[in-house]
């Protein structure tokens, strides 16, 4: 099991549970188009880049910057929830460093967004992201779980993969298969599937206690 808030390797094709929360506890997410905004930089990020000198309209009809760096084909994202306080990300990186460049392009990007946004200085994150490297497929299947089951009302939130997950939405940035693979030989199935596992009352047969983050 990893420790803590660790991650004991940085290694080619590794999946890592990412998460972070607002310093002080304090709300990353005030209204609707802030947590599209971040879903923007994420596409920004995930899709293959974007003309030199395009802007991004977002719902409000502000404009934003685009991410400066692109890591289309150099990271896959299999799950996100964003919850008012903190986010939560499984990913699978292809390069020992690249996970480390998204995070600080993405939340950099953001945190000077909110910062203007509000007339803010200062830190928005909660100190360097925390991750946990997942060396184990049952791991990585209950992780997912865990990440999708955030929010109290996690069948209908607006703010996470789980829509994807049931076939509801269709996030071209966003990869389901690596964990939708694990769930049936049938297609048909995988979905079903998927929704119960998530859906059921079960007990999880490892510790995620140690991701749980204090609201």
């Amino acid at each position: 099991m990893p420790q803590k808030n660790s991650v004991k390797h940085y290694y080619e094709n590794g999946f890592y549970h990412i998460y972070n929360r607002g310093v002080e506890k304090r709300d990353i997410f005030l209204d609707r188009d802030d947590y599209l905004t971040f879903l923007h930089l994420l596409k920004m990020a995930l899709s293959p880049a974007p003309k030199q000198g395009a802007t991004l309209k977002v719902a409000s009809g502000r404009l934003i910057p685009i991410v400066k760096k692109n890591f289309y084909l150099k990271m896959d994202l299999l799950a996100f929830c964003l919850m008012p306080n903190h986010f939560h990300f499984l990913i699978r990186q292809t390069t020992p460093t690249v996970m480390t460049e998204f995070m600080r392009s993405i939340c950099t990007c953001y945190a000077m967004y909110f910062n203007k946004k509000y007339e803010r200085v200062g830190s928005l994150f909660q100190g360097i992201f925390k991750a946990v490297d997942i060396d184990d497929e049952n791991y990585l299947l209950w992780v997912s779980r865990y990440i999708h089951r955030n929010p109290d009302n996690f069948q209908n939130y607006l703010y996470s993969s789980y829509g994807d997950y049931l076939g509801e939405r269709h996030t071209a940035w966003l990869n389901t298969k690596p964990i939708l693979d694990c769930f049936s030989s049938a297609e048909m199935r995988k979905i079903p599937n998927y929704q119960k596992f998530v859906g059921d009352e079960i007990k999880e047969p490892i510790d995620l206690n140690f991701l749980v983050l204090e609201k």
